[in-house]
C-alpha cells in the first residue's frame, strides 16, 4: 500500500519512451497509483533492470479497437491525471484527445509530453533531446573551447526540461482541480523547459556576464576554480571554489603561494592559472586529494563513475541508491519527513496486472 504524499492519486500513463515514463516513474514513487497502458504484450513479469518502469502497474488494450478505446475512457474517468508522448493528433485520431476525454472527467489534468509542443512549425517532426536542446540555446554553452558542443546525456531535455516540467504541471493542475478549478491539457514541450532551465544564463548574458564563447564563462569551465582536474592516476575530481572564502580555503589545502592566483576573477589569467593547477593536481592520485580536500568548504568532490558512486560513503550514509532484485538504483527522491516515497512494486511486463486494475478501479470491458 502506498504511503507517500500523493497516495490517493491516480494517474493513467499511456507508455512511450523518455521523459514520459520518468514523470510515471516519479509519481509512482511518491505515492501515485499509475497505470500503464500498454499494446498487447505476453504478460510476462518485465525486467528488473529497467528501473524507469518501476511502480506501476500494467493494462493490456489495444486502440485500434474501439472496446479497449472505451475501456481507457472509462479509466479516464476516474483518473486525476494522464501522461501522453505521442505526436500531436496521435490521441485525437485514437478517439482519445482532450475534448473526448474532458467531456467524461472535466476534473482530469491532461498532460502531453512532446519534444516540441503541441503547435509551432516543427511539432510533426521527429527529433530527439539533443535536437529540443540544441533549438534553445543551452547545447551550445556545453563543451570546450574550440570544440564540438557536447551532449550532456539525455538529462536537460527528456528529465530536466521534459519529465520533472510534465510532473510539475500535472501536480499543479491537480492543486487546482481540488482548489475547485476545472482540469485542463498541460503542454509540455521539451524546448519550452530546456529554455526554462536556461534562465539564468539568459539573465548573465543580458548583464554582460555571459558570452557565447564557451569554456570561458563563469560556469563553463572557463575558470581555473570551476572545472574539473585529472590526477596522477588517471582518475578526476571536480572543483568549484567561487566565493573568495572558498576559493582563499583552496589555495590553503592546496599549499599554493603563486601571486598569480590571488586574481581570481581576473579572466585574462584564467587559461594560465588553469595550465598550473592542471599540473598540480597530477602530482597526486584521486584518493590522496580526497583526503586533503572532501569534507571541506572548498566545494570538492570525486568525479564518480555509476559503478563507484553508490559505494561512496556519503551516498551510502543516505540511503541515495538501493538494490532491488539485484539491481543497483537510485532511491526515490526528495525525501518527505511525514509520507516517505517508496518504490512501490519491480517494473511490470506488458499487461500484467490487467484484470487486477479493471478490478480496482471497478471498470468493466
Amino acid at each position: 500500500m502506498a504511503s507517500g504524499p500523493l497516495d490517493g492519486v491516480r494517474i493513467v500513463e499511456f507508455a512511450g519512451i523518455g521523459p514520459g515514463p520518468f514523470c510515471g516513474m516519479l509519481l509512482s514513487d511518491m505515492g501515485a497509483d499509475v497505470i500503464r497502458i500498454d499494446r498487447p504484450g505476453d504478460g510476462k513479469p518485465g525486467r528488473a533492470a529497467d528501473v524507469m518502469s518501476r511502480g506501476r502497474r500494467s493494462i493490456s488494450l489495444n486502440l485500434k479497437d474501439p472496446a479497449d478505446v472505451e475501456t481507457a475512457l472509462k479509466l479516464m474517468e476516474k483518473a486525476d491525471g494522464l501522461i501522453e508522448g505521442f505526436r500531436p493528433g496521435v490521441m485525437e485520431r485514437n478517439g482519445l484527445g482532450p475534448d473526448v476525454v474532458l467531456g467524461r472527467n472535466p476534473k482530469l489534468v491532461y498532460g502531453r509530453m512532446t519534444g516540441w509542443g503541441q503547435y509551432g512549425s516543427l511539432s510533426q517532426a521527429a527529433g530527439h533531446d539533443l535536437n529540443y536542446i540544441s533549438l534553445t540555446g543551452a547545447l551550445y554553452a556545453m563543451g570546450r573551447k574550440g570544440e564540438r558542443p557536447s551532449p550532456p546525456l539525455n538529462l536537460v531535455g527528456d528529465y530536466g526540461g521534459g519529465a520533472l516540467y510534465l510532473a510539475m504541471g500535472l501536480l499543479a493542475g491537480i492543486v487546482n482541480v481540488k482548489n475547485g478549478g476545472k482540469g485542463q491539457v498541460i503542454d509540455v514541450a521539451m524546448t519550452d523547459g530546456a529554455a526554462s532551465l536556461a534562465t539564468m544564463f539568459f539573465g548573465m548574458k543580458a548583464m554582460g556576464v555571459w558570452t557565447d564563447d564557451r569554456e570561458s564563462n563563469l560556469l563553463d569551465g572557463g575558470a581555473h576554480f570551476y572545472d574539473t582536474y585529472e590526477c596522477s592516476d588517471g582518475q578526476w575530481v571536480s572543483i568549484g571554489s567561487i566565493e573568495p572564502q572558498f576559493y582563499a580555503l583552496l589555495l590553503e589545502k592546496a599549499e599554493i603561494t603563486d601571486p598569480e592566483f590571488k586574481s581570481q576573477m581576473d579572466r585574462s589569467k584564467w587559461g594560465d592559472l588553469k595550465a598550473k593547477l592542471t599540473a598540480m593536481f597530477k602530482t597526486k592520485t584521486r584518493d590522496q586529494w580526497c583526503e586533503i580536500m572532501e569534507g571541506t568548504d572548498i566545494c570538492f568532490a570525486p568525479v564518480l563513475s555509476m559503478a563507484e558512486a553508490p559505494n561512496h560513503p556519503h551516498n551510502a550514509e543516505r540511503k541515495t541508491f538501493v538494490e532491488v532484485e539485484g539491481v543497483m538504483q537510485p532511491a526515490p527522491a526528495p525525501r518527505f519527513s511525514g509520507t516517505p516515497a517508496e518504490i512501490q512494486r519491480r517494473p511490470a511486463g506488458l499487461g500484467e496486472h490487467t484484470e487486477e486494475i479493471l478490478r480496482d478501479w471497478q471498470v468493466s470491458r
